[in-house]
């Protein structure tokens, strides 16, 4: 059965990709009580990092912005997989984390990350409002532009 959140992003036209597998000694989630914890997830399609480099350098906004939403799909994916394919275990968003490779003179951090909270939204409607931050960093694993990570609350 196909979760209300797959729905939602069926009708933008989004499908959730494979969970890419870790890139180093870590889990991609952890599930503490009701809440599920989903590792930084990068801009990851077909096995290979879709948008690298740095904002202010070789990436545009519009670029990293859409590296923001591929890695909140990315995220949804670890979750779906997390709740053994049932998305609708989740019952809000509570907090994502944005890291955005940038030159030190780049200030749109917030900007950046709101491709991923946008398509939170998006998919999970108010449940998927939520707290945030969004900082730069001098590089970013594999070289990816943009890194994001959540914090879920279960039902």
């Amino acid at each position: 059965m196909t979760s209300a959140i797959e729905r939602r992003l069926g009708e933008l036209g989004l499908t959730l990709p494979e969970v890419p597998s870790p890139a180093g000694n870590y889990v991609p989630w952890v599930r503490s009580g009701k809440l599920l914890f989903i590792s930084g997830q990068v801009p990851m399609t077909e096995g290979r990092i879709a948008i690298a480099g740095r904002l202010g350098d070789n990436v545009s906004l519009e670029e990293g912005q859409r590296a923001a939403r591929l890695c909140a799909l990315n995220i949804l994916a670890q979750a779906r997989a997390a709740l053994d394919g049932a998305l609708d275990g989740l019952a809000r968003c509570v907090k994502l984390g944005g890291f955005v490779a940038c030159t030190p003179d780049f200030t749109d951090h917030p900007k950046v990350i709101n491709g991923a909270s946008d398509l939170m939204v998006a998919a999970m409607g108010e449940a998927g409002r939520h707290a945030r931050f969004a900082v730069g960093a001098p590089s970013l694993p594999l070289g990816a532009a943009v890194e994001v990570e959540a914090i879920f609350e279960l039902h």
